[in-house]
């Protein structure tokens, strides 16, 4: 038996409006600088209206990108709640696959803005077992001192032992395909963000990524036991926003753009798979092609990478040997570069920068589950 899972960051999936931008300019979208705003009420007025507007281009590709990954079972980030969810899969995808999501899974994490991740499954797979919800259990609270993962890097930027590890949060989902158990962590990493105390944000955010990585596995080494966790059937899905490579981009204008490979010292990836603990399987699609995010900071700062991760254990990984996980990029903005061979067809009303299904792409693999 077979069961297609994903994990796609669906980027802001809100069911409210966010006025904040009137008061901070660094949170107000780009068009409305051009205009002459009066006060606060013509703002959220303009807002309101930029954001219903942009919103409907939005989610139907985001819904042909989810209907693309074919997905039995989906993890999702930048989850507003769980009515934000019934209504993207009620109002969008029902209208593109029809009967579907009925199961949706989510818990408040603790992030600033309210983003959760989410966990959407369907009563059955493609080819008609059953899908049965066992548990959930989250692990937002987590602390630091729980788990002893206060490293001095940490320390010193001034988090204390009290504080929560998780950004958002491991959301742990236990089902059973078919009658056999799978254990489900969707994650959503902190940030890289900008450069900060003198370090890239990469490396100043680093530490933070770490902790929540090594809590990841300590939960699952908790929930089965050091010694057998790796032989055990688990995944674990989600934005790491961190990478072990990335694809630098040069160039441009006539000359043409250049896509050059570049290997990182360190990621928090690397303290999940070590050991021979859990595999990216995404390492098992070519060098150059295991990208989902294109980062630009302008023409001297551009690279694609993965920041999107299907993890299996080492036992399924094994049972799993000829599995090779898809990337839907039909979704992303005609500004994203493709490397040569790689070009895909854009979803109809696709632009330049905007309207996208997300800045992120979604992963998509099949797995026996035996």
């Amino acid at each position: 038996m077979s069961l297609r899972l994903a994990t796609f960051n669906v980027e802001n999936l809100m069911n409210r409006f966010d006025f904040s931008g009137y008061r901070n300019e660094l949170q107000q979208d780009r068009v409305l600088a051009l205009y002459d705003i009066k006060d606060e009420a013509h703002y959220r007025l303009l807002e309101s209206a930029r954001m219903i507007s942009h919103t409907d281009d939005t989610r139907q590709h985001s819904a042909l990108a989810i209907a693309a990954t074919g997905a039995d079972i989906l993890c999702l980030q930048e989850v507003d709640n769980v009515e934000a969810l019934k209504a993207f899969e009620y109002g969008y995808l029902f209208k593109m696959i029809g009967e579907g999501y009925r199961q949706k899974y989510t818990t408040a994490g603790n992030d600033s803005r309210g983003i959760d991740v989410a966990v959407m499954m369907r009563d059955e797979t493609h080819h008609g077992q059953k899908i049965e919800f066992v548990r959930m259990q989250s692990h937002a609270h987590v602390t630091f001192a729980d788990f002893g993962l206060l490293s001095p890097e940490l320390a010193a930027t001034g988090v204390e032992p009290h504080q929560r590890i998780f950004r958002r949060d491991c959301l742990e989902i236990d089902v059973k395909i078919d009658g056999k158990p799978l254990t489900i962590y969707t994650v959503h990493f902190k940030s890289m963000g900008g450069q900060r105390n003198g370090l890239p944000g990469r490396e100043a955010s680093m530490p933070l990524r770490i902790a929540e990585a090594s809590a990841v596995r300590r939960i699952i080494e908790n929930r089965f036991g050091t010694e057998h966790a790796a032989n055990k059937r688990w995944v674990i899905c989600g934005d790491f926003n961190d990478y072990r490579e990335r694809i630098v981009i040069s160039g441009g204008g006539a000359e043409g753009l250049r896509f050059d490979p570049a290997q990182e010292a360190q990621s928090c990836v690397n303290v999940l798979t070590a050991g021979g603990f859990c595999e990216n399987i995404v390492e098992r699609r070519p060098e150059m092609d295991r990208w989902t995010l294109y980062h630009t900071r302008g023409p001297q700062e551009r690279h694609l990478c993965q920041l999107d991760y299907i993890l299996v254990s080492a036992a399924l990984a094994r049972t799993n040997a000829a599995a090779i996980p898809d990337i839907i990029r039909n979704g992303q903005p005609y500004r994203t570069p493709f490397p040569p061979g790689q070009e895909v067809e854009r979803y109809p009303r696709v632009g330049w920068d905007r309207p996208k299904a997300s800045d992120h792409c979604p992963v998509a693999v099949t797995l026996d589950i035996v």
